[in-house]
């Protein structure tokens, strides 16, 4: 369902370019206006706010952030885009980037484009690398404060997910590890031109000030995630075994006794909270054998 005039005028202004859809880039456009007000009321956006817009398409999302009064970088991969980006936003002073997200430095992209710290990231993500994109954005630690993205449903579940859940897994607890989930609403797919082949929904995540339990080693912790849901059915004992070299089984049930984890447990039944402790236990360990 597509709402007001504005967006008969983006949809006659794809069609006067001969713009083609392009499934290798995912590219599937909001141009409901009630929707990408929605959206833009999520990232509580106010007069000054610098904001990131990745994949940015025809630039109706990017224009709805102009109106509410925010200074703009929109980065968008597609070169046939930018043409229909610069008419779209004629009169902005949007700073438009044509080039892939995830080969670039974002902290150093805006700083060069006049974005000052921090910033939010309100964006439509490919959903063909959305959880690349996501994961780039956070374990840089970019000055980000705030990101709204439009992602596929399935995705936001596993998001949200909770502990022994099918949808639990790795990026459930990156995401806990450095993020505030704060708000999820769903969008049908009829909503988007033209139509994917699954709903979305939108999601708000704030970055942490801190991490939320103290781990000593987070690659570690990471390395222990990845072990623990690469081989579901396994049990924690039998899925962590190649995690390091030096811990043989004897070692790891010592590990895993110290923190009070069941040897017999899935990995996809621990909290972040037991993957903090168990990887620093697991650190204690390592340090323990070196000397």
């Amino acid at each position: 369902m597509v709402n007001g005039p504005a967006d008969v005028k983006t949809m006659d202004l794809l069609k006067k370019r001969g713009f083609r859809f392009k499934k290798k880039w995912g590219q599937n456009f909001l141009l409901d206006k009630n929707l990408l007000k929605k959206i833009v009321h999520t990232a509580r956006i106010t007069p000054g706010d610098r904001v990131v817009d990745i994949g940015a398409g025809a630039g109706t999302l990017t224009r709805e952030l102009v109106e509410a009064g925010a200074r703009v970088l929109a980065v968008e991969i597609d070169a046939d885009l930018i043409p229909i980006l610069r008419e779209t936003l004629e009169g902005t002073d949007v700073r438009i980037v044509q080039g892939d997200i995830l080969k670039m430095d974002l902290d150093e992209l805006t700083g060069r484009h006049g974005l000052a710290w921090p910033y939010k990231v309100v964006a439509n993500l490919p959903y063909y690398i959305t959880t690349p994109i996501l994961m780039n954005l956070l374990e840089n630690e970019y000055h980000l404060e705030l990101l709204v993205i439009m992602v596929q449903w399935e995705v936001a579940e596993r998001l949200i997910a909770e502990p022994g859940t099918k949808a639990y897994g790795a990026v459930t607890l990156a995401v806990q590890h450095y993020c505030e989930i704060e708000g999820v609403f769903k969008v049908p797919r009829r909503l988007f031109t033209p139509p994917p082949d699954v709903d979305s929904a939108v999601i708000r995540l704030k970055r942490r000030a801190g991490r939320p339990f103290d781990v000593r080693d987070e690659r570690l912790m990471f390395r222990i995630i990845r072990a623990a849901f690469g081989q579901r059915r396994k049990t924690i004992s039998n899925a962590l075994l190649k995690v390091s070299p030096e811990i043989d089984r004897e070692g790891l049930h010592a590990i895993l006794d110290r923190c009070g984890i069941d040897p017999r447990r899935r990995g996809e039944t621990l909290s972040l909270r037991e993957f903090a402790a168990l990887a620093n236990c697991w650190q204690e360990e390592l340090v323990l054998r070196a000397k």
